[in-house]
């Protein structure tokens, strides 16, 4: 059932569901320059190789395993795999690949104007006693619930940037330790994601030594994202995984303020075209980016539905939809599936029991999702897919008490993680 401005009436109430885009023909999306920003990520690989010990064997590469998971309680049609973002170099979340390449630009865009970095120069140069001078009368700022806010955090103090990060409600304490371990300054806010994120923009227009990194509304960000996507075909075509339109990837992403999944979605989209399916998972009482593709515009927050943003998932606990993902890739996606918290956490139990993964709950969404959307997609006879991707985010940092702690609320004592 639909209310008028094309919500519907499960939502409204907080009720799980699975929503399909069957809108009809959308706009098609504004282009990106794919090639330009595969460059961009290369460039910065030397510097990154140098200032990070733990990139040494990768060369500088900030990239993730596409681990398959054979057996458990996963119930799929045709082969399932995780794209492992929860075990990504430095962070461990899908904000690196965004963080890291809107840090870089910024610094290149910096140094190339204080004439330190010669067209054509390598930017192991970014790494310099000039260049980290230059940087470090200049700040970084940032609004986040924790995960993006590390990664604009760790680069940008290994640039010698200072760093500022504003921090929602809903962000945990061990995020902030260790935003403070790591020398950026933490501003804690009492109000949710989008206030903090705009705390972050107001304060950072006041001082013209700062640069904002806007997760609402910032390209260089989906940039990054959307190059993991790219680097996800890449690993398919190593599996021999050629999705066809009549038996297409599936690939379920969870879903914040949604420029990750949208870069994502735009990536694999370029790659694949009709070839896959993209499904977003958002929680029961944060489904932003759901209520702005179905309400018709009208709609801008869960607040004006009635929920109340309220979710264990802290990295999902988003009340308004970033305009410039749905802009780019809300024709792009075909389901968004609503999930509650307890199926997170049963999700999180189940990975960590049957396949040894460490997740935040935000990381498991994908599989809290797969059982909702595989019933609904049979039921409309929809075709099975080539493979089905879970894209993990959030877990290699999470510290062991938290852990314990969560899969405790799963229903798992603290004898079985051992």
């Amino acid at each position: 059932m639909l209310w008028k401005d094309g919500v519907p009436a499960e939502v409204r109430a907080g009720r799980p569901i699975v929503w399909w885009n069957d809108r009809g023909a959308a706009p098609a999306p504004p282009t990106v320059d794919v090639d330009e920003a595969l460059r961009e990520v290369a460039w910065g690989r030397p510097f990154l190789r140098a200032i990070f010990p733990e990139l040494e064997a990768t060369e500088g590469r900030i990239e993730s395993p596409l681990i398959p998971l054979g057996g458990g309680g996963w119930s799929v049609p045709g082969p399932l795999y995780a794209k492992a973002d929860h075990a990504l170099p430095l962070t461990g979340s899908v904000k690196a690949r965004g963080g890291m390449y809107e840090v870089l630009g910024h610094a290149k865009e910096v140094a190339c104007a204080a004439g330190l970095l010669p067209e054509g120069t390598s930017s192991e140069l970014l790494a310099s006693d000039a260049a980290r001078t230059l940087f470090a009368a200049r700040r970084i700022a940032v609004g986040s619930t924790g995960n993006l806010g590390y990664s604009i955090g760790i680069l940008g103090r290994a640039l010698g940037f200072a760093v500022v990060v504003h921090m929602s409600r809903d962000a945990k304490a061990w995020k902030k330790a260790r935003l403070r371990d790591i020398g950026a300054t933490v501003i804690e806010h009492e109000g949710d994601y989008a206030a903090a994120v705009a705390s972050a923009r107001e304060a950072s227009r006041a001082d013209p030594s700062s640069y904002f990194v806007d997760d609402e509304s910032s390209l260089p960000l989906f940039k990054g994202y959307m190059c993991g996507g790219l680097e996800l075909a890449d690993q398919l075509a190593a599996f021999g995984l050629v999705p066809l339109p009549e038996r297409p990837l599936d690939v379920l992403i969870p879903c914040g303020v949604g420029g990750a999944p949208a870069g994502i979605a735009y990536g694999l989209k370029h790659a694949y075209g009709e070839a896959v399916r993209l499904i977003l998972v958002e929680p029961t009482q944060s489904p932003c980016v759901l209520i702005r593709l179905a309400g018709l515009g009208v709609m801008k927050s869960v607040y004006d539905v009635g929920l109340t943003n309220a979710t264990l998932a802290d990295g999902l606990a988003v009340p308004s939809a970033s305009e410039l993902a749905c802009a780019m890739a809300g024709a792009l996606i075909g389901s968004v599936v609503t999930v509650s918290d307890e199926s997170l956490l049963a999700a999180c139990r189940a990975a960590w029991r049957d396949h040894g993964l460490k997740l935040e709950l935000s990381g498991a969404a994908g599989l809290a999702a797969l059982g909702a959307f595989y019933n609904d997609l049979r039921r409309r006879g929809g075709p099975d897919p080539t493979a089905t991707i879970v894209w993990t985010t959030g877990g290699a940092h999470l510290p062991e008490f938290e852990f314990r702690a969560m899969l405790a609320a799963a229903g798992t004592s603290a004898a079985q993680v051992d």
